[in-house]
């Protein structure tokens, strides 16, 4: 019996996992939008590297684009835009935030 219950609980944990719901792990969310009013990640690339930044990566975190970056000013920093309007909601480096939009 002390065999069976330890394997009991690894099966049933496996199968509860994956129902689990995901969370954004990011500092900010955005609010639910339909994907297809969303602009690419690549059209955010290019707004930023034109306004002077360098993108080192990007994905989506929160319903948000999250980017990966080097400012024009040459901070590396953590920034989320608004997967719509690409709008910049949040930036942060090292921990400390540099720009947060009123309301995100």
């Amino acid at each position: 019996m002390r065999r069976f219950l330890p394997a009991l609980f690894v099966a049933t944990a496996m199968v509860a996992l994956p129902t689990a719901p995901a969370h954004a792990t990011g500092a900010i969310t955005c609010k639910p939008t339909p994907q297809s009013r969303w602009k690419s990640q690549d059209a955010l690339k290019a707004q930023l590297t034109k306004q002077g930044w360098t993108v080192r990566k990007s994905k989506v975190d929160g319903g948000c684009y999250e980017v990966y970056g080097t400012t024009p000013e040459g901070d590396r920093v953590e920034a989320y835009f608004h997967p719509v309007t690409l709008e910049k909601l949040y930036v942060a480096r090292r921990g400390e935030v540099l720009f947060r939009k009123k309301g995100y």
